[in-house]
């Protein structure tokens, strides 16, 4: 049988608790309980963390002085010192031990270091990573922890991550991917004093367990096939050794580019992106008649019903609108490699709204920024951004199962099939 306790019991122990406390957690307690904050500027924990801090701080110094002495080494302590420590539970003035031979080199806190830890770091690179700026990012931590760090040392933290971006963009890839996008989106940057555009030049795949990654981010002032040449190239060193199917906004050059570098690729160029060109050049007035008629040539049940289709087009429209009918023509068998795949890859590959709703998700992180102070800042801000957005990555493309099997027919010899693959 379970006997409670009486509140008279309840407090009796909760008295011989508070008794069996220093009198500082004591001093914290009575603080807590008269509505004292936690943490931050004035808060209850500093002075505690203060105290815990002085204490393996002189620890640390005992340690080393004995380390010395057993050396034959002649050291001992030289007087006290101030040193003003950043937490993220406030700022904290720290009395610390000086050696005179001037050879003690803390641990917990290394001489020149202001801020204590990584968790205070983390929560900075976090916070740009999600598109708040430097000043937004200051005034939060001195209201939330009394902290007051200025821009360059917000920048040297969100710098950390520069070596393991370029880590990242060094990576080793896998040797296939099924299918590729490619996309970019339009930056500003200062350059020599000046604003510039910069394009940040984006690739998703998926591989052939129809897991989604993000293979590169390049950043160029143009693009042109010596671009796209570089481009295709760094994934041939970093280990990419096939591409199935390319999908792309007909950028310039990348066609005769992915022929240099991956001669059995095959092309897809964006319906959608070619319906809206086309839509530019067409007067107001028979727009909606010609996305009507246009609807029957990319909705066909096959290339050659499509084909016809088009015939059918230009003679509606090719005489008022010939340019526009002519881009079609030019570019039809880029267009329209998608007919000959089940409707289930058709949905993938026929426009690139993969990597669209990737970059719609950057902009949302990015809109902040007028302008990026380098080309560094920028790469650094879309990378943090884009591995957030990575971390919802956890599931296979809809129906890949099937999608697998027909490329696996279409390409023979060049899909790794994944037998165990799901969904």
């Amino acid at each position: 049988m379970t006997v409670r306790k009486t509140s008279k019991q309840r407090q009796t122990k909760g008295q011989q608790r508070y008794s069996e406390l220093s009198d500082l957690e004591k001093e914290a307690v009575d603080r807590l309980i008269k509505g004292d904050k936690l943490s931050g500027k004035g808060g209850v924990l500093v002075p505690l963390i203060k105290r815990i801090l002085e204490a393996s701080l002189e620890g640390e110094m005992e340690d080393h002085l004995n380390e010395e002495r057993s050396c034959g080494k002649s050291n001992r302590r030289n007087g006290p010192v101030s040193k003003r420590i950043k937490t993220e539970h406030g700022a904290i003035e720290l009395e610390t031990s000086r050696d005179r031979a001037g050879t003690f080199e803390p641990q917990l806190i290394p001489k020149r270091q202001t801020v204590l830890g990584k968790g205070l770091d983390d929560k900075i690179i976090s916070m740009y990573s999600k598109g708040m700026s430097y000043g937004d990012i200051k005034d939060h931590l001195e209201d939330l922890y009394g902290l007051e760090l200025s821009k360059g040392k917000l920048t040297a933290i969100t710098d950390q991550v520069l070596p393991v971006l370029d880590q990242w963009r060094n990576r080793q890839l896998e040797r296939v991917y099924s299918i590729i996008w490619m996309d970019c989106i339009h930056y500003k940057i200062r350059e020599d004093g000046r604003t510039v555009s910069r394009s940040v030049y984006v690739i998703l795949g998926i591989n052939c367990s129809g897991e989604k990654d993000l293979l590169g981010l390049y950043a160029s002032e143009n693009e042109g096939a010596n671009f796209w040449l570089g481009v295709l190239a760094d994934l041939q060193n970093r280990g990419v050794q096939d591409i199935l199917i390319a999908c792309i906004d007909n950028l310039t050059g990348f066609v005769e580019a992915i022929q240099g570098i991956f001669p059995k690729t095959e092309v897809q160029l964006c319906i959608v992106h070619q319906i809206r060109n086309s839509i530019k050049y067409i007067a107001s007035k028979d727009q909606k008649a010609f996305l009507k008629d246009l609807k029957k040539v990319y909705r066909s049940s096959s290339k050659q019903a499509a084909a016809g289709m088009l015939d059918e087009l230009e003679k509606k429209w090719g005489e008022k609108y010939p340019m526009v009918i002519l881009s079609w023509r030019n570019n039809w068998e880029e267009l329209s490699q998608y007919f000959k795949y089940p409707p289930a890859i058709r949905r993938i590959i026929y426009t690139t709204n993969t990597v669209e709703g990737f970059n719609r998700q950057l902009r949302k992180v990015t809109k902040s920024k007028g302008v990026f102070p380098n080309e560094r800042a920028l790469l650094k801000m879309i990378f943090l951004a884009s591995m957030d957005i990575q971390k919802k990555w956890t599931t296979k493309l809809s129906n890949w199962a099937l999608c697998a099997q027909a490329l696996a027919i279409y390409f023979e010899g060049r899909m790794q099939l994944d037998l165990n693959m799901g969904g």
